[in-house]
């Protein structure tokens, strides 16, 4: 559902061949929503046999020929369905430190604690990062949805910075008694 949200949300704005659209996920949303598609081809050629998308052949230059994908009547309706549904959709956030946290009993204590310092410092950086867009798109009227996107992640980075931090406190007491 997230691919087809993406994929049909991107054509929402005009038609784009298949490498247009990977780069627009890697680049422009990759950043902002940490999303990325390994293949794009077989789900466009999906959306394509569902009949959210049509494909003409398109020429610039002397380039290659390329596939130029725009979005159906049906696909306009299925985008308007997926968007207003995923709204809706709660699920619970899963962050793969969870899994490490679980194998915890199994693991060597000290070198958690190398990791999770590792962690945290990523996060920093990342934290670092939002708070530099957050500030660069704040008054900006007409990138309010990339604002959005960047508050948000922006609170759940603090979460996640306060969260750890506290744990590395926790741990470090625990290997000293």
């Amino acid at each position: 559902m997230i691919q087809e949200l993406l994929i049909l949300g991107l054509l929402k704005e005009r038609p784009k061949h298949g490498y247009e659209i990977k780069k627009e996920i890697k680049k422009v949303l990759g950043p902002f929503a940490g999303l990325e598609t390994k293949s794009i081809y077989y789900p466009l050629r999906t959306l394509q046999k569902n009949k959210f998308l049509k494909r003409k052949i398109g020429k610039v230059g002397r380039r290659p020929e390329k596939y130029i994908y725009s979005l159906t009547l049906a696909g306009r309706r299925r985008f308007e369905e997926l968007l207003n549904k995923n709204f809706l959709i709660i699920q619970r956030p899963f962050l793969n430190v969870d899994l490490s946290l679980f194998f915890l009993p199994h693991a060597d204590k000290s070198v958690i604690l190398r990791r999770l310092k590792s962690r945290l410092r990523g996060l920093e950086r990342i934290e670092r990062w939002e708070e530099k867009m957050f500030k660069k798109l704040k008054d900006d009227e007409d990138k309010y949805h990339l604002f959005a996107i960047i508050d948000h992640n922006l609170k759940l980075i603090k979460a996640e910075i306060a969260f750890i931090s506290e744990f590395i406190k926790y741990l470090e007491k625990k290997i000293s008694s």
